[in-house]
C-alpha cells in the first residue's frame, strides 16, 4: 500500500515541476470536480454508506484524463476522497491515500494509453472532426486501461486484507462486470460531448445521478437478498429459489438435493467464547460452504446457527459426497478464540441431513426440507459431527468420520474409501411410505447395539423415506 501511495505522489510531484495553469483546462476540471462533488452529496443525502456504495465517479473523472494535462487526472481522485471522507463517513486514513493513489495512478495510465494512441501532437478539437473512429478507440483505449489498472491494485488490496478472499466474487463478478461496463461507456459518452461544449454536463448530469440511483436500487435488492451477517441468501430468497429448482427437476425428471445443517452445542461456544467469536464462527461456516459448494449450488442461512443447501442436478451419492465435504471442512477450520494462531482453538463441528430427489421422483420443497430435518435429527441423536440422507432410493444412510481413517461409513457398516460410493443400499421402492407432515414426524430413538440396531435401522428407514 505504501509503494502505491508513493508512486502516486512522486508522479504527481514530477508532473507539478514543470506544470503550467490553463485558464480553460482550469474551467473544465472545475465543472467535472463540480458534478463528482455533487454525486458525492447526493450519496450522503441518500444515507449511503461509503462502504456499500457503487463507485460511478469515473463517469467524470475519465474525461479529466482525456481532455487536460496528466496532472489534473492525478489529483481529482484525491480532492475527490477527501470530500468523500469529510461529508459522507470517515474512514482509516491510510485507506482512504490508497484508493486516492491507486485511483489516481490507473487515471494517470490511461491518459498516457489515449494519447499514445493518437498521433503526437494533434488538437483534440480539430482531430475529432475527420477521425472520429481513431478518437473513439482512443477513448476505448483509455477506458480499458484504467479500468484494468483499478483491477489489478484493488486486487492486490483486496489479497494483502485476506489471502483467503476469491477475487473472482468480489471484483470479476458477472454483475459487477457489467456495472463497470455501463459506467465507462457513460464516462466516454461524457468525454465526447464535452468535446463538443462544456455546457453538455448540464444535461449529462441527470444521466450521471440516474445511473448511481440504478447502482444504488441494485444494491438495495441484493440486500433485501441477503442475510447480513453471512451473505448467504436470506431464508425467504432460498426458499423462493429452491421451490423454483425443485419444480423445475420435477418437471425434467432430473435428479436433486436438499441438505440442512446444523453446527453442533453452537450456544456452548456463544456462553463460552463470547457471541462475536459465534458471529466469526457462522461468518466462517458460510465461507466454507461458498468455497466448497459448486458455483450453481444455493446456500442459505434459515436463522441461528442453520444453514440450508439445494445442490441441482445431484444424485443421492454426490449430495452424500458434497454434504461429507462441506461438514470435514467446518471440523477442520482453524477457528482461534482471539483470533490469532496460538490461541485456544474453537471446536466447531456440525450435523447434516440430506434429502435426496432421485431422477423421476416428484416432491416438493417442503416435503424434502422436512426429510432432511428427519435426517438431521438423526444425525443429531447418533452422536453429532456426521451426515445422515434420506432419498426416494435407498432410505437412510449416514456418514460419520471414520477413525480407521475411511472416507465415511454407512448405516450398513460399509467403509467405502476414496472414489467409492457411499450409501449403496438396496432399493426400498416396496417397503416406502409417503412422507408424513412435518408435524406427524416420527421421533428417533437412540439405536441399540447389535442385530437390534440393524432391525430398527431397517424400520426407521422405511417410515422416514421420501
Amino acid at each position: 500500500m505504501l509503494a502505491v501511495v508513493a508512486a502516486d505522489l512522486a508522479w504527481a510531484t514530477l508532473l507539478a515541476s514543470r506544470f503550467t495553469i490553463g485558464a480553460g483546462d482550469l474551467e473544465l476540471f472545475a465543472a467535472l470536480l463540480a458534478c463528482g462533488a455533487a454525486t458525492v452529496e447526493l450519496s450522503r443525502r441518500g444515507r449511503e454508506s461509503s462502504a456499500s456504495m457503487k463507485d460511478v465517479y469515473a463517469v467524470w473523472e475519465l474525461p479529466v484524463a482525456i481532455h487536460l494535462p496528466l496532472l489534473y487526472a492525478l489529483a481529482i481522485p484525491a480532492i475527490r476522497l477527501a470530500l468523500t471522507q469529510w461529508r459522507v463517513g470517515r474512514v482509516p486514513l491510510q485507506r482512504r491515500a490508497f484508493s486516492a493513489a491507486a485511483t489516481g495512478l490507473a487515471y494517470g495510465c490511461a491518459s498516457l494509453a489515449f494519447h499514445a494512441v493518437l498521433p503526437p501532437g494533434v488538437r483534440l478539437d480539430d482531430y475529432l472532426d475527420g477521425h472520429a473512429a481513431m478518437w473513439l478507440a482512443a477513448a476505448v483505449c483509455c477506458a480499458l486501461t484504467q479500468w484494468t489498472v483499478s483491477q489489478v491494485l484493488a486486487g492486490v488490496a483486496v489479497k494483502a486484507a485476506d489471502p483467503a478472499a476469491r477475487l473472482r466474487d468480489t471484483l470479476l463478478a458477472r454483475e459487477s462486470l457489467h456495472n463497470d461496463a455501463t459506467e465507462l461507456c457513460a464516462a466516454i459518452l461524457v468525454a465526447l460531448a464535452v468535446q463538443v461544449s462544456p455546457l453538455t454536463l448540464v444535461v449529462a448530469f441527470p444521466l450521471g445521478t440516474l445511473l448511481q440511483r440504478s447502482y444504488r436500487h441494485a444494491q438495495l435488492l441484493s440486500d433485501a437478498r441477503s442475510d447480513a451477517k453471512t451473505g448467504l441468501l436470506n431464508a425467504a430468497a432460498w426458499e423462493a429459489e429452491a421451490a423454483a429448482e425443485v419444480a423445475r427437476a420435477v418437471r425434467s425428471g432430473g435428479p436433486l438435493a436438499v441438505a440442512v445443517l446444523d453446527l453442533d452445542r453452537f450456544k456452548v461456544i456463544n456462553d463460552t467464547y463470547g457471541h462475536l467469536v459465534g458471529d466469526r464462527v457462522l461468518k466462517q461456516i458460510a465461507g466454507t460452504m461458498t468455497e466448497v459448494l459448486r458455483d450453481y449450488d444455493l446456500a442459505g442461512r434459515f436463522g441461528g446457527e442453520e444453514f440450508v443447501m439445494l445442490l441441482p442436478q445431484t444424485r443421492a451419492v454426490d449430495a452424500l459426497r458434497i454434504a461429507e465435504r462441506v461438514r470435514a471442512h467446518i471440523a477442520e477450520l482453524p477457528l482461534y478464540a482471539s483470533g490469532e494462531d496460538g490461541a485456544e482453538r474453537v471446536p466447531v463441528t456440525a450435523s447434516i441431513g440430506v434429502a435426496a430427489l432421485d431422477a423421476g421422483s416428484r416432491r416438493e420443497l417442503p416435503e424434502l426440507l422436512a426429510a432432511a430435518d428427519a435426517a438431521l435429527y438423526r444425525a443429531k441423536e447418533s452422536g453429532r459431527d456426521q451426515v445422515q440422507m434420506i432419498s426416494t432410493s435407498r432410505g437412510l444412510s449416514a456418514v460419520r468420520p471414520s477413525a480407521e481413517g475411511g472416507l465415511f461409513r454407512t448405516d450398513d457398516g460399509d467403509e467405502p474409501t476414496g472414489g467409492a460410493s457411499p450409501g449403496q443400499d438396496a432399493p426400498l421402492a416396496a417397503q416406502v411410505s409417503p412422507l408424513p407432515p412435518v408435524a406427524q414426524l416420527p421421533q428417533i430413538p437412540q439405536l441399540p447395539a447389535g442385530g437390534e440396531a440393524d432391525r430398527l435401522s431397517t424400520a426407521i428407514t422405511s417410515a422416514l423415506a421420501v
